[in-house]
């Protein structure tokens, strides 16, 4: 057994490239393990100084100075934002509202028709299956639940000032990372190892996908979430921005996000209309969406960033979610395709060995 072992310590470790990448991957690793919380605002500026890097070296090609392009990038950037916040948060405020003000009257609605279920089919909803449902949901719904739901509102919200801060230097970290990029680049060399040929290798493989993986990204979650919110607007159904919001960002989670964010949008239609003739083009209308974001969108979008199985994909954003909550969600599959990259980069003797041997 010890041979074994020593054999693949051989095979695999035995090029310095290789420790260098190894320990270049377990300090980010750990940084961001253990430091998330303190480097939220630089992580978060980084991210989105690489999304508008794009259009700065476009404008940069063009003879625009670096400085001004950046401050163009994103003050244009900024501005959407504003109208974003200011246009579309507070419909979905108010809507949010709405469907927590008449939770109450559609669970009522629900349990009713629960109650003819069972009267009519005891042996699959029993009375007292029925009655320890309705204990749980009083429970969930009574004064001192929302009492308490309500303190957890306010501490979130004691936490305004740290967004405020976060708010003024999220941008002026963008803005000078945009600016001094290669400054910056060259000054962070002197943190890492000399022999980082295999790592350079990596990143270079890397870089184009997580590019092309965030961009598109982005324009799913648009595309996905307006066509989403002009169908339900066009159906009449309540809460249309809420849930086409919500069905815009189910795309962060692969395969899981598209048949959680189904129930919702089932029980609001189903709530409206019960089982009539709009609930059932509502969701033939949903089904068509989701199947041309599956079948259509993504190969369009993702076919050079994404050549992952999804068996892979799911437990990505299994581990890396539960690892970084939201953040790795999103970066599931660019850190699947990463530890793809450094796989197939790794060196491995007896490959090259039997190169050699090939070639003699």
């Amino acid at each position: 057994m010890l041979e074994i072992l020593t054999d693949w310590y051989k095979t695999r470790f035995s090029d310095p490239q290789a420790i260098t990448l190894m320990f270049i991957i377990i300090g980010i690793g750990l940084a961001l393990y253990f430091g998330s919380g303190l480097l939220a605002p630089l992580l978060v500026a980084l991210v989105l100084a690489f999304l508008l890097e794009w259009p700065v070296a476009q404008m940069s090609r063009l003879g625009i100075s670096r400085t001004a392009a950046a401050t163009i990038v994103l003050v244009v950037f900024l501005g959407l934002m504003i109208i974003l916040m200011f246009g579309l948060v507070p419909s979905i405020w108010r809507q949010g509202v709405s469907l927590v003000t008449d939770l109450p009257s559609m669970i009522d609605k629900g349990m009713l028709i629960v109650r003819e279920f069972s009267a009519d089919y005891p042996q699959f909803v029993s009375a007292s299956q029925l009655d320890s449902m309705m204990e749980e949901i009083n429970k969930m719904l009574d004064t001192q639940h929302l009492i308490d739901l309500g303190k957890q509102i306010l501490g979130y919200s004691a936490s305004l000032l740290v967004l405020m801060v976060y708010a003024i230097l999220v941008p002026l970290l963008v803005f000078f990372f945009l600016k001094d990029k290669e400054f910056l680049l060259n000054g962070s060399k002197r943190f890492f190892p000399s022999n980082r040929a295999l790592a350079r290798k990596v990143w270079f493989e890397m870089d184009q996908q997580i590019f092309n993986y965030i961009r598109g990204k982005v324009i799913e979650i648009v595309i996905v979430g307006i066509a989403s919110y002009i169908f339900f607007a066009i159906m009449g159904l309540r809460y249309s921005a809420l849930l086409g919001v919500l069905t815009g960002l189910s795309v962060l989670i692969p395969y899981v996000g598209a048949t959680l964010v189904t129930l919702p949008i089932a029980l609001v239609a189903f709530f409206q209309w019960g089982f009539s003739a709009e609930f059932g083009y509502l969701m033939l209308g949903y089904g068509i969406i989701q199947a041309l974001d599956g079948n259509v969108l993504v190969p369009l979008l993702f076919s050079d960033a994404v050549d992952l199985h999804p068996v892979v994909i799911i437990a990505a954003v299994l581990v890396f979610g539960g690892l970084w909550g939201v953040w790795g969600v999103f970066f599931a599959i660019p850190l699947a395709s990463l530890v793809k990259a450094v796989i197939n980069a790794w060196p491995n003797n007896q490959e090259q060995q039997r190169v050699k041997f090939d070639s003699e």
